[in-house]
């Protein structure tokens, strides 16, 4: 079985998480992706959550090609991923 990871690569998509480990895994692994973004939005319905990420992709997109990016309540933060 193929790691999850690899179909975003393929599709040269960003994977969208709310695990804080995932993020640690792959740095720490030097495992390569697209992109990753993680959603730290406790308290919000999943309708909130999703229209919070969909217009912190839209405001960013140009900027999130191979990054790690937290998208939290107050901010958005994009790390360039090191290889």
């Amino acid at each position: 079985m193929r790691p999850f990871w690899i179909w975003p690569i393929k599709k040269a998509a960003s994977l969208l998480t709310a695990d804080k480990d995932f993020g640690e895994l792959i740095f720490r692994d030097h495992r390569y992706t697209f992109g990753i973004i993680l959603i730290r939005l406790s308290g919000l319905t999943a309708k909130a959550k999703a229209e919070f990420v969909a217009t912190a992709i839209k405001e960013h997109i140009d900027q999130m090609a191979q990054t790690f990016t937290v998208v939290s309540s107050n901010n958005v933060r994009i790390r360039p991923r090191l290889l």
